[in-house]
């Protein structure tokens, strides 16, 4: 597992349990998240990885059930899938390899890989999370208080 680390790095690595991750530093964090997924798609490089699941770390109520249903759903490096949530899509994704260049191309900003898969919508399987993840955001003192 690759865990792209950007503000509160050190944090991070002093309170998570991390054994046995691989963690990739992100000096352009403050660029949004675009530069993160730039960062974990590039550790991936000469790893023979043939996919990457893309989770959010503002997301707690996203779990193992959902990531591995994400993950079942891998078929080849040309996979692209989303859980989904009535229908929506969200996170995880998981990108088959043939689509890294493609998703690190355009991602930018806060967007990530928005651009990407909704130009590539028709390919993305959608895989239904609602009944085992709550797709919440966590980005505020506000929001973890309510989640608290």
């Amino acid at each position: 597992m690759h865990v792209v680390l950007g503000a509160g790095a050190d944090a991070v690595r002093e309170r998570a349990e991390l054994t046995g991750c691989v963690l990739v530093d992100n000096p352009q964090w403050e660029e949004g998240m675009g530069s993160s997924l730039r960062a974990g798609l590039g550790s991936l490089a000469g790893t023979g990885a043939a996919a990457a699941l893309v989770s959010l770390v503002d997301q707690p109520g996203i779990g193992p059930e959902a990531v591995a249903r994400v993950l079942a759903a891998y078929e080849s490096p040309a996979t692209l899938a989303a859980a989904a949530y009535d229908g929506e899509r969200g996170h995880p994704v998981l990108f088959g390899s043939d689509h890294w260049a493609g998703v690190a191309a355009s991602a930018v900003g806060d967007r990530g890989a928005r651009a990407y898969l909704q130009a590539h919508d028709d390919a993305v399987t959608l895989v239904e999370c609602g009944d085992v993840a709550e797709p919440y955001d966590i980005d505020t003192a506000a929001d973890l208080a309510r989640l608290e």
